[in-house]
């Protein structure tokens, strides 16, 4: 599938040809970038990068060869992806790639930026936790107030902790945690097997008999069809009073509508990097629930992150100009 500036070309009829310095000029392999940043390192022999971001653009995308693209705010501009003419490769500046199958033309190659946003996501993960736990929230408003009244408040340190996803995410957030001493951390995923550390990680079918002792339930999985809704009205009928619930995964994992009133009633908190609808409309319910943090999915948005991806979509670009293996295919 990849275009190599090296590659002979093919004659009129059908055998190959040397390129010219001409032809190959001519051929330079198209690149949709959203970042001028991309764009400029991406000044090179053979290939002819383009700024045109999916959800900022007003225009249709140009023909192209490879899309770099960010997940798009809107998901009614997912489906531009699949008027690209002439599209052959998409890379992700994510680890998410759900959003983008149903919308890739037959034939065209996926690959993501594993590697570059678990640090942050995990990072962001133990913040809200800690931010949680700790009531971080509250206590900003007694500052506001100018209240200067102690708070007794709940601990990472002796909590039992449920951590659902054991991929990159998974475990980097594990990672983090162990720090604190939780008194137990069980980790769980859709295979049950050991982990390469040497920790078990069970099967999802498992969770329930670890909820009514969690402290802290995380949400580090994929949006599936197995995982749609898996948090939902039952599962917070077998969680804990005052346990909290972390989503740094995909919104539609939990249902919103069955969340809403135990937070509503006290009964249990939140903290969501994610939610379902997305992005949260101003008047939703949600945003005025007690007990709940939310940020706009902005777990991997840091500028290490930012450095990271760059580097992973350059060397992509050129290693598919070049027809080299690419790094984290999904599709091939």
């Amino acid at each position: 599938m990849s275009w190599s500036p090296d590659s002979p070309s093919l004659s009129a009829n059908g055998h190959n040809s040397h390129r010219t310095r001409k032809d190959i000029l001519l051929m330079a392999l198209r690149v949709l970038l959203p970042w001028q940043d991309l764009v400029e390192q991406l000044q090179l022999p053979g290939i002819e990068p383009i700024l045109w971001h999916i959800d900022d653009d007003p225009n249709e995308a140009p023909p192209a060869d490879v899309l770099v693209t960010e997940r798009p705010s809107n998901p009614q501009l997912r489906s531009r992806v699949a008027r690209i003419k002439g599209l052959k490769h998409v890379h992700l500046l994510s680890l998410g790639y759900e959003w983008v199958l149903e919308h890739l033309p037959g034939e065209v190659t996926l690959t993501n930026s594993k590697g570059a946003v678990e640090d942050a996501t995990a990072e962001h993960c133990l913040a809200m936790i800690l931010a949680s736990l700790r009531q971080l929230p509250q206590v900003g408003q007694q500052q506001r107030e100018r209240n200067w009244t102690r708070t007794w408040t709940s601990s990472l340190h002796g909590s039992q902790v449920v951590l659902l996803g054991a991929g990159g995410v998974g475990s980097e957030i594990r990672s983090r945690l162990l720090p604190f001493k939780p008194a137990e951390l069980t980790s769980f995923a859709r295979t049950e097997r050991v982990h390469e550390q040497g920790f078990p990680i069970y099967s999802l079918d498992r969770l329930w008999a670890f909820l009514p002792t969690a402290d802290v339930v995380i949400v580090a999985l994929p949006h599936t069809r197995e995982t749609e809704q898996l948090i939902d009205a039952e599962f917070f009928s077998a969680m804990k009073d005052g346990a909290l619930l972390v989503n740094v995964g995909r919104g539609p994992i939990v249902d919103t509508d069955a969340l809403l009133p135990e937070l509503q009633a006290g009964r249990l908190n939140a903290a969501l990097d994610v939610t379902d609808p997305e992005p949260l409309p101003a008047n939703h319910a949600l945003w005025s629930a007690p007990n709940c943090i939310i940020t706009p999915h902005m777990a991997g948005d840091t500028g290490q992150f930012i450095s990271l991806v760059s580097e992973l979509a350059v060397e992509q670009v050129i290693a598919f100009a070049h027809g080299e293996e690419l790094a984290n295919q999904i599709i091939n």
